[in-house]
């Protein structure tokens, strides 16, 4: 299993989640990773660690990721009227820019995150995810330069 096929795995986990009780949360988050990891074929256990960080990451900071995804869209939209695969695909994408240990170039998570919205989300939604994806990336690279640049002044 590639990169991308734990990726792939780490998505249906977070979207299976969509649908657990919050009272019993670690529950819920041990069986789904379960569950996606039955569904496909033997996984690696370095892959199997990518998941469970990828899944637990992105849930353990899904408030800021969610406000992050909310701030670029459309006036009107919010993140429940987004489909569950389409706010999960975000979701993961924007843990691995931004909150991973080993953060994903924009590029690659933006790249990613398209090949699951091919496979798993409505034709429009390719835009859409490349676009809320790419103004994220760019705020953050610009927040990060800024930083450095006040660091380096000192």
């Amino acid at each position: 299993m590639d990169r991308t096929e734990a990726r792939e795995t780490a998505f249906k986990a977070l979207f299976q989640l969509e649908f657990a009780p919050n009272d019993e949360e670690e529950f819920y988050e041990a069986l789904a990773i379960e569950n996606a990891v039955e569904e496909d074929t033997i996984i690696q256990q370095r892959r199997l660690t990518y998941i469970q960080d990828a899944v637990k990451g992105t849930r353990k900071n899904i408030s800021a990721i969610d406000e992050m995804i909310t701030e670029h869209l459309k006036k009107g939209w919010t993140l429940n009227r987004l489909s569950t695969a389409d706010r999960n695909i975000l979701r993961l994408a924007v843990y691995e820019m931004i909150f991973a240990e080993k953060k994903l170039s924009a590029g690659i998570a933006i790249n990613e995150a398209v090949e699951l919205a091919k496979k798993y989300s409505e034709d429009e939604s390719r835009r859409f995810i490349n676009g809320i994806l790419d103004a994220i990336g760019k705020r953050a690279s610009n927040a990060e330069n800024n930083s450095d640049e006040i660091v380096s002044d000192s």
